[in-house]
């Protein structure tokens, strides 16, 4: 079943069937991307690769399959996107803090979390996340890569500030109002360079292209 097909490629979900069992998968598969954003789709599945592979050991993050001519192969993380799912149970938002905690150990910082379609609810409650085409990985843990990871704690932080306020603490509201350099540089020029080309030039008309991202 196709999910999704844009001038990046498409995203599909397949079915993989052993005797009587049934495993769900999704492949994107970047050959069917425009000539001229062909080099940055497979660019942006090398990443989202090398992101997956570092993450083996954590739950609630798909599982990569394999990557191999410009197919990246994943197992189905079964939820629903955050702007549908609306979590007002605070024990979903410290279980994605634990989650996110888990990625920056393991060197990744998602790098893409303002996006509410790329935060799962799980049937259990707890949190998943998908779309890591944008991810760092650094063993290393740099500043800049410190940086990345506090903004993925603060995207988070906004999003608790949407669906439950009144349980955000005194720290979690000063990490708020402290906004890193990337960021405000992101939200003083490079979001609108962004939005201008995600909307006039690949005709993404909804909030930072998420809604057509419909996958999970």
């Amino acid at each position: 079943m196709q999910l999704k097909s844009d001038l990046f490629g498409t995203v599909t979900r397949v079915e993989r069937r052993t005797g009587a069992e049934v495993t769900l998968l999704v492949q994107r598969d970047v050959r069917a991307a425009r000539w001229w954003l062909r080099p940055l789709a497979h660019a942006l599945s090398r990443r989202e690769a090398r992101a997956l592979d570092a993450l083996r050991a954590v739950a609630g993050v798909p599982q990569l399959r394999g990557f191999e001519g410009g197919v990246l192969t994943r197992s189905w993380l079964e939820g629903e996107p955050m702007q549908r799912a609306r979590p007002r149970d605070p024990r979903y938002f410290r279980d994605a803090l634990t989650l996110l905690r888990r990625l920056h150990r393991a060197g990744v910082a998602h790098n893409d979390l303002a996006k509410e379609t790329n935060w799962l609810v799980r049937p259990d409650g707890s949190a998943g996340l998908v779309d890591f085409q944008l991810a760092v990985v650094s063993l290393r843990r740099s500043r800049l890569f410190r940086t990345l990871g506090r903004d993925d704690i603060r995207h988070l932080l906004k999003h608790k500030r949407t669906y439950c306020p009144g349980r955000l603490t005194r720290r979690e509201l000063q990490v708020l109002a402290t906004p890193s350099l990337i960021n405000r540089a992101w939200m003083g020029s490079g979001k609108k360079v962004y939005t201008f080309i995600t909307r006039r030039v690949l005709g993404w008309a909804d909030r930072e292209g998420a809604g057509d991202r419909k996958w999970q």
